[in-house]
């Protein structure tokens, strides 16, 4: 059965230093974020949602990490010569979190659009501090982002996880099977050590961030009603949609 927690993250809730992202600003927009492992359903739910309400009419935007395309080539190039050194990956990804901070989610914020992310700085929280960097160091450097005003998190067992990725992959690519950690030499077995990793981190944010806990293993059906219902109680819809004539 789906289970969510009883509230979502607000400023006043959480210290600075523990909190990362900033105290949200007075902008007419909303912030709706998807956070999960590899293979948690997140994705596939949040363009579901994404769907119905493009279907409704609904202001929306939709943006996704690592896709700004001012970093994209040079993210591209490091993997190829494998290059990339934990920190220099965790600045990758947040120089291109800043370019579409910047470029797209706070003016759309700004702009009355409700915005959809698959996936947000939670994802270097939990994905980077596995590689090895520090959680203060990252939470520092996204101190800059605003606060979603509802961050889902899919989570399924790690097995069921990560056999649904293999299971699709023909190869499991170098870094996403956390080869450049020396975990093991099998890509596989890396991985799954990888996403165990990243799976915990994620588990100690639950709290501390005030996510709201998805049941990955429930039906694709069910899950994106829940995931309706609940986005329509803690956002007010009405103010994304289109405009009587």
């Amino acid at each position: 059965m789906a289970t969510v927690t009883s509230e979502v993250l607000t400023p006043e809730r959480q210290p600075v230093a523990e909190r990362g992202p900033a105290a949200k600003a007075a902008y007419p927009g909303a912030l709706v974020v998807v956070e999960g492992i590899d293979g948690s359903g997140k994705s596939t739910q949040l363009y579901l949602l994404k769907r119905w309400l493009e279907i409704g009419g609904y202001r929306i935007h939709f943006t996704e990490w690592n896709s700004s395309p001012l970093v994209k080539s040079a993210t591209r190039r490091g993997k190829q010569r494998r290059m990339l050194t934990p920190t220099t990956f965790s600045l990758l990804h947040a120089a291109d979190f800043a370019d579409r901070c910047e470029r797209q989610i706070l003016p759309l914020l700004h702009g009355g659009y409700l915005v959809l992310a698959d996936r947000y700085v939670y994802t270097a929280f939990a994905r980077d501090a596995a590689r090895g960097c520090s959680p203060h160091w990252l939470r520092n450097l996204y101190s800059f982002a605003p606060v979603p005003d509802i961050t889902f998190y899919f989570r399924a067992p790690l097995d069921v996880a990560v056999n649904r990725i293999v299971a699709g992959r023909p190869k499991l690519k170098y870094y996403e099977a956390g080869m450049d950690l020396g975990l093991s030499l099998d890509r596989a077995e890396s991985f799954r050590i990888f996403q165990e990793r990243i799976l915990s981190n994620y588990d100690q944010m639950i709290e501390t961030d005030r996510f709201v806990l998805m049941d990955g293993t429930v039906r694709v059906n069910r899950l994106q009603t829940l995931m309706r219902q609940l986005v329509s109680e803690r956002v007010d819809l009405a103010r994304f949609a289109p405009k009587k004539k």
